[in-house]
């Protein structure tokens, strides 16, 4: 079993929301920036998710957390979202 790439995982994010128009206000805002929409996915070691596994494993509610100002931000916190469902290590 190989354990993912936290840093692995965040870069491939960013740079699948880098092509957004920030500030993001809603998820739906992101799905033009991803090169297979909500099919996306981001795999490093055991860890394979696609977009819409990890949006409704990672828990970033849109009332809470959005708009975000760049995909750095974003990026963490889904990172963090997928540390706290145990998807990925701390």
């Amino acid at each position: 079993m190989t354990e993912p790439d936290v840093s692995d995982i965040r870069e491939q994010l960013v740079d699948a929301f880098d092509g957004a128009d920030y500030p993001v206000t809603t998820p739906m805002d992101l799905l033009p920036a991803l090169p297979n929409g909500p099919a996306t996915t981001f795999e490093s070691g055991e860890f394979s998710m696609s977009m819409m596994q990890i949006h409704s494993t990672a828990d970033v509610d849109p009332k809470e957390r959005f708009p975000y100002e760049s995909p750095e931000a974003l990026a963490d916190d889904i990172i963090d979202g997928l540390q706290d469902a145990g998807e990925l290590p701390e």
